[in-house]
């Protein structure tokens, strides 16, 4: 039984402090489609709610008055029907959460550290996109009323100290090829996937031929991988830059139809890894 008794999707956001981008995720969602999910954020190690959050929050009218910091042993033995990680090291302690029916690690860069001209805008927009692809995918639109895009202003960001270094012209020959071109359409909106995930949802039966083009990606520093035991784990480099990362979420957000299907045998996979029984 999911954490609502209602016959609403339940939805988990998890960061580290619980103190910005989980609690925007929160808000967004809930005044998006808080007909159809219940809503709810905790952190690793919650702390006081930025008053930049909330000050970005009011600023396009999002209502702030259920906000609290939470821990997530609120949670414990709760079950949800979605478990998103928005920060690296809620995605590292909580890669299995044993309450989530379907997991997903969001990328998304902490506002806190970030330059720009108003990074906690920025990071608004950036949840506000991630959410109406999640909302197509996984939401019931014609339950509905409206499915209403917040009008937010995108803001410059970069984080340069941490960047790589990638040759535009190298990147753009990667997405030339369909395998990859979906590989990191579907590995941008699930967080990671293996081998053998992917085989299934691009109906490749090919390894090998998957394979080498992870390859290519790897090579090319857009992917990188983590290994444990026999499973091979593959993710958009979170130190690739701003500009490339913004490509990618940007044509997966803009061409679902593209990888609708694809999407829809994952769903529906068989002996997927069972990351509970390995991660930490």
């Amino acid at each position: 039984m999911s954490q609502s008794n209602s016959s609403k999707q339940s939805v988990l956001f998890l960061c580290t402090e619980n103190s910005a981008r989980s609690q925007m995720a929160e808000v967004l969602l809930r005044n998006k489609a808080g007909e159809i999910f219940d809503v709810y954020s905790a952190g690793i190690a919650p702390k006081d709610i930025d008053p930049r959050t909330i000050n970005c929050l009011q600023k396009f009218n999002l209502p702030i008055t259920e906000l609290s910091a939470k821990h997530i042993a609120e949670f414990t033995d709760k079950t949800f029907d979605y478990v998103i990680t928005l920060c690296e090291r809620a995605n590292n302690e909580c890669r299995a959460y044993k309450g989530a029916l379907l997991q997903l690690a969001w990328d998304i860069a902490d506002p806190k550290v970030m330059v720009g001209l108003e990074p906690f805008v920025a990071t608004l927009y950036e949840l506000d996109k991630r959410l109406d692809m999640f909302i197509d995918v996984h939401g019931n639109i014609n339950n509905l009323q409206s499915h209403q895009y917040v009008p937010l202003c995108n803001s410059t960001i970069s984080d340069q100290d941490n960047e790589l270094s990638i040759d535009p012209s190298i990147f753009y020959k990667c997405l030339t090829d369909q395998i990859r071109l979906k590989t990191l359409m579907l590995t941008n909106y699930y967080g990671e996937l293996c081998v053998c995930e992917l085989m299934v949802a691009l109906q490749e039966q090919s390894q090998p031929k998957v394979s080498r083009n992870l390859a290519v990606l790897k090579k090319a520093g857009i992917i990188t991988d983590r290994k444990h035991g026999q499973w091979v784990f593959y993710q958009i480099n979170p130190r690739l830059p701003q500009w490339s990362k913004t490509i990618i979420s940007t044509t997966t957000e803009s061409n679902l139809h593209l990888i609708i299907n694809s999407l829809n045998r994952l769903a529906t996979m068989h002996k997927r890894p069972n990351k509970v029984s390995f991660c930490s």
